[in-house]
């Protein structure tokens, strides 16, 4: 019977040093090397793409610095809406955001005065910026209707206008609204009464004499806007007027004007003796 010839298991020690001969080969070197040449590319682009997310904060920070020195006043309109956009969106460089805004729309007011589709068009502003804009006009309108209706007694044509602009001003399709005052003619309240295509809106003097009543007005302030820009009542404006003016009187609630709001400029029915 042939012995078969037993073959010494091989060291640990000489598997390694196989491996390590293998890994030494030219082949394995140049695979090596081009995993190592990759492997920094990647790093490098990394990098790179971090550097360049994060220059953007120290600016950010300089400008934040300025606006709690001296206010956004003496900030340019992109400048602004770039400090607005910090907010919504905190973790992107948003002054190319704010530049193509301006851009697009022509101003920070047109900005403010565009809708939610419009806005969503420029790149990098989604849902959260888109209705962070919107707001904020909204946040103004607020604030002047309080400061009107805080007054202590009514409110100057001035700052009634104010909140007129703040609310009617900038819009594309016709609007009224109805302004509510108590037997102390102080502002209680006010509310959007209609809103319809340009040029063209109903009067229901029904509708307009049950809000009035809802709110227990003593008087009432109108007012609508003109989206094509001239300030000059139609002659349907001023039959409307006329309309509404006796439909409030049998209901023993005066008509005290009629506004009429074209972008930062005003008409008063009753300074010019139309009511």
């Amino acid at each position: 019977m042939q012995k078969q010839s037993i073959q010494p298991h091989r060291s640990f020690l000489s598997l390694e040093e196989d491996v390590v001969e293998s890994a030494q080969s030219p082949s394995a070197q140049f695979s090596s090397s081009l995993m190592g040449e990759g492997m920094a590319r990647v790093d490098a682009k990394r990098s790179a793409r971090f550097l360049s997310s994060q220059s953007y904060l120290g600016h950010r920070e300089r400008l934040r610095e300025k606006v709690k020195k001296t206010g956004l006043k003496n900030l340019a309109e992109y400048e602004i809406l770039e400090y607005l956009l910090t907010y919504p969106l905190p973790q992107k460089d948003v002054k190319p955001i704010a530049k193509d805004l301006i851009n697009k729309f022509g101003s920070l007011k047109k900005v403010f005065d565009a809708n939610y589709a419009d806005l969503c068009q420029i790149k990098g502003v989604k849902d959260n910026a888109a209705s962070f804009i919107i707001s904020l006009k909204e946040f103004a309108a607020i604030y002047a209707f309080l400061n009107i209706k805080d007054s202590a007694e009514l409110s100057s044509p001035k700052a009634v206008n104010e909140y007129l602009y703040s609310v009617l001003g900038g819009q594309t399709v016709e609007k009224i609204y109805l302004l509510f005052l108590n037997s102390a003619n102080k502002i209680t309240g006010s509310c959007e009464i209609e809103s319809g295509t340009v040029n063209k809106s109903i009067v229901l003097p029904q509708k307009f004499v049950k809000e009035a009543l809802k709110n227990e007005a003593a008087s009432i302030i109108m007012a609508h806007n003109h989206p094509g820009g001239s300030l000059k009542p139609s002659q349907n404006d001023i039959d409307s007027t006329q309309t509404l003016k006796a439909a409030f009187a049998a209901v023993d609630i005066t008509f005290l004007d009629h506004i009429i709001i074209s972008g930062k400029d005003y008409f008063s029915f009753k300074e010019y003796g139309l009511l």
